[in-house]
């Protein structure tokens, strides 16, 4: 069973960088299609990034285009979120997913099998 723990939330002020880690156990990351959904409150879940299983197509929400980038540490088994000159609106409980199911990358949820129990990010002056 592939079990996904994100890190790294916490309260930070405009205009800082954060990196948020994903680390699985259970299966191998670069085996997977990745996505990284954030729900932010009173608002519908926004995928912010997807890649491809093998790592040949991506997928960036205009929101955070030029602001957030995504890299794997293949030896730690882990994924990883920059997230820089973050603005308020980027406060969300942001979730690492995976699918083992996906050989592309999918904007819909449901296409992803396992989800991270998610970590709280608030953007505050």
């Amino acid at each position: 069973q592939v079990q996904l723990v994100e890190s790294g939330g916490g309260l930070v002020q405009p205009g800082d960088s954060l990196s948020l880690p994903c680390a699985a156990s259970g299966g191998t990351l670069s085996g997977f299609a990745l996505g990284w959904f954030r729900q932010a409150p009173g608002k519908e879940g926004e995928l912010v990034f997807a890649i491809s299983r093998f790592g040949g197509s991506t997928y960036t929400a205009d929101s955070v285009k030029g602001r957030f980038t995504i890299s794997r540490d293949n030896a730690k088994n882990t994924v990883y979120m920059q997230m820089n000159s973050r603005r308020p609106e980027d406060t969300a409980v942001y979730y690492c997913t995976a699918s083992t199911r996906l050989i592309g990358y999918s904007t819909t949820d449901r296409d992803y099998d396992y989800w991270g129990q998610g970590t709280q990010v608030t953007v505050s002056s």
